[in-house]
């Protein structure tokens, strides 16, 4: 039964849009979130491209008086949210709305760490080279002519910290180095807590936690909802009402979230923070060495997962790491308390020193050292629910740690929580069997796909070339070159085309670049907003890119008339998470795996040709296994409703009336 309040606030919400037609669909998906708020029953909603569905989802969360807290997964849509959308809702619906962006603590400069740099903490001192140093007799950031670039920069944060009016990364009007940022802000698994820092009544954030905990709806990125979940909730304020939009990403995000990484660099960051605390220096340069060992012996595994029982040699070297932390984290401890038995000194209000400055700094690299052993625990005794792998760079491997089923995880930590949220999942592609890889309890949930607003039928037209070779073979690229610069020159330029590696990307622009008459881009030529703006005020031009471009771009218009796809997106089958995953299902892991995730994928770069009602182009997989494979169906249903054809000729006839004007 429609809600006429509901219906009427839509109405204004949309009304006060430019360009503002009449969207069914969305009032589809609004009416059935508002249902699920009344019901406090869970929803997943597959709504296409040119749904609105952040207004779907927004609408009936306020209306009805819901706190939200909506969980992204690019930045793109978070900024959207935050700078658009929810300010013209605001307006629109005529009544206060209150809502904050919250980002992880590490996005935020920590003003305690600005308080030590700029007292000229011993850590920080920098030589010539950047180089973290030793008493070396330079002074701290004040004395800039003594400081190398890395130094530089930090003074230069620092200042900006004088002046930020939120201390976040973004507001920075330019991007710092990861290790100059490093040296001002801490990650929550370091943060003491704003009660038991020095600087906690004026960090920036708890501040953004303040402003959180008073809005109505809250902006988050699914990372670290997720990293909530798993730390027991206390990252994000009390809510009735969590929307995951993109939720096709969530199950990697939680991956993620849920596990945890070690690397040389947590070892050398643990050493070079604690050495200022110690009389003795020798626990913390033992550890760095330990970060060699970890190195060496990650590296006889990279690429690979950890087997359950790790070789002797992997499991000596690991211990030995392990003790070399743990007797660095007694030293600590006992530098504490030598610390508070002696008073530390005068200058307690004082954040940078005195013994409120060095008590943050005792707590600070204790908590540290307690979590790497407790990583570490955990990879010298690998739980049956949990995956260890190694990747990265030879130089620089890094161990990661993830749970098998993240679905155990989220039935654990959110959907079997009695006072649990309300849940809306939602995406313009949800993949197959979503709720169940998720955990939510069969029952618990709908599920509803609302459609687009496109005339996929007469707008769109799905190319297949059959002739093409299988792409396994050896003959497959340099006939899916030819066939790429008939389809570019059939659109006179106007073409997005997608590639599933660097390499293949790579190797097609040098094939065609000297056989088309139009301007050819590759996603190594610009950063991604740049190269986006070229490709879309130069009509005739070309964009080759890999996967950072299958989602977020948003090019209407003629300008993207065609999107190429060279080849089905599998996942890699050496993925380690992927491969323990596949282990346990056995012979269906090819169908409840490979096959839903290469569906969600294609259907995202899909997505990139149709962004208007005005738009028309062809979409071109030059993967013969789409017309030919057992499992097709699986992925042309993934797709929008497309007219289909395996000709050229079809493909040159319908974009006709784009070379003539």
């Amino acid at each position: 039964m429609p809600d006429p309040d509901l219906d009427a606030a839509l109405k204004r919400a949309t009304g006060a849009l430019p360009q503002h037609e009449d969207r069914p669909a969305q009032r589809q998906m609004a009416e059935a979130v508002g249902g699920s708020i009344r019901e406090q029953r869970h929803l997943i909603v597959q709504a296409g491209t040119g749904t609105g569905k952040s207004l779907a989802y927004l609408v009936p969360a306020l209306a009805l008086g819901t706190r939200a807290v909506v969980s992204t997964a690019t930045k793109a849509l978070q900024d959207q949210l935050a700078t658009r959308d929810l300010p013209q809702l605001a307006e629109s619906l005529g009544v206060p709305v209150e809502f904050a962006v919250l980002k992880g603590r590490s996005n935020y400069i920590c003003r305690q760490r600005v308080a030590e740099v700029a007292g000229g903490d011993q850590q920080l001192v920098l030589d010539s080279s950047g180089e973290a140093g030793g008493a070396s007799g330079a002074g701290g950031p004040g004395d800039g002519a003594l400081l190398g670039p890395l130094g530089r920069e930090i003074q230069r944060l620092v200042a900006w910290a004088a002046t930020a009016a939120s201390g976040d990364r973004s507001e920075l009007p330019w991007e710092p180095s990861a290790v100059a940022w490093a040296q001002v802000s801490v990650g929550s698994r370091d943060c003491p807590g704003k009660a038991r820092c020095p600087a906690g009544g004026v960090c920036f954030a708890e501040a953004a936690r303040e402003r959180a905990a008073q809005a109505d709806v809250v902006v988050v990125n699914a990372h670290l909802y997720a990293t909530s979940l798993a730390i027991g909730g206390e990252l994000l304020p009390d809510h009735d009402l969590v929307v995951f939009d993109e939720a096709h990403e969530l199950e990697d995000i939680a991956s993620a979230a849920f596990g945890f990484e070690i690397g040389a660099g947590r070892l050398q960051a643990l050493a070079r923070n604690s050495r200022p605390l110690l009389d003795d220096v020798g626990p913390a340069v033992v550890v760095e060495d330990a970060a060699v060992v970890l190195i060496d012996v990650l590296r006889a595994h990279r690429g690979t997962s950890l087997p359950r029982v790790l070789p002797d040699e992997t499991q000596t070297r690991l211990t030995l790491v392990r003790e070399r932390v743990a007797e660095l984290g007694a030293q600590i401890r006992q530098s504490a308390r030598a610390a508070r038995g002696a008073g530390a000194g005068a200058g307690t209000g004082d954040a940078g020193g005195g013994e409120a400055g060095l008590r943050a700094r005792h707590l600070r690299s204790q908590q540290a050292a307690g979590h790497l052993l407790r990583d570490l625990d955990m990879v010298l005794d690998l739980p049956e629910s949990q995956v260890a792998w190694v990747e990265g760079p030879e130089h620089a491997p890094v161990l990661r740690v993830a749970p098998l089923d993240v679905g155990a995880a989220f039935h654990e930590k959110l959907w079997g929580r009695p006072d649990g949220p309300t849940a809306v999942l939602t995406s313009a592609t949800i993949p197959a069997r979503l709720g169940e890889r998720l955990g939510l309890p069969g029952g618990s949930y709908d599920q509803l796909d609302v459609g687009s607003p496109y005339e996929y039928q007469e707008q769109a037209l799905l190319y297949c070339p059959l002739h093409l070779p299988d792409p396994r073979h050896a003959d497959y690229e340099k006939a899916m070159h030819d066939e790429l610069v008939a389809v570019i020159e059939a659109a006179e330029g106007r073409t997005l085309a997608l590639f599933t590696s660097w390499r293949a990307m790579q190797a097609a622009a040098d094939a065609v670049r000297d056989r088309i008459s139009w301007p050819l881009l590759t996603q190594l030529d610009l950063p991604k907003p740049a190269l986006v703006a070229r490709f879309t005020t130069d009509e005739h031009s070309c964009l080759f890119a890999t996967m950072g471009f299958w989602q977020g771009v948003d090019v209407p218009g003629t300008a993207l008339s065609v999107v190429t796809i060279d080849r089905l997106p599998f996942p890699r089958p050496d993925d380690p998470l992927l491969q323990a995953r596949r282990a346990q299902l056995g012979r269906a892991a090819f169908e409840l795996i490979d096959v839903p995730r290469a569906a969600t994928l294609l259907a995202q770069g899909t997505g990139r040709l149709i962004r208007s009602r005005l738009d028309r182009g062809v979409v071109a997989v030059f993967d013969s296994r789409l017309g030919r494979a057992r499992y097709r169906w699986a992925l042309v249903n993934a797709l929008p409703p497309m007219r289909r054809t395996r000709h050229r000729a079809d493909v040159e006839e319908f974009l006709a009336p784009l070379r003539a004007g």
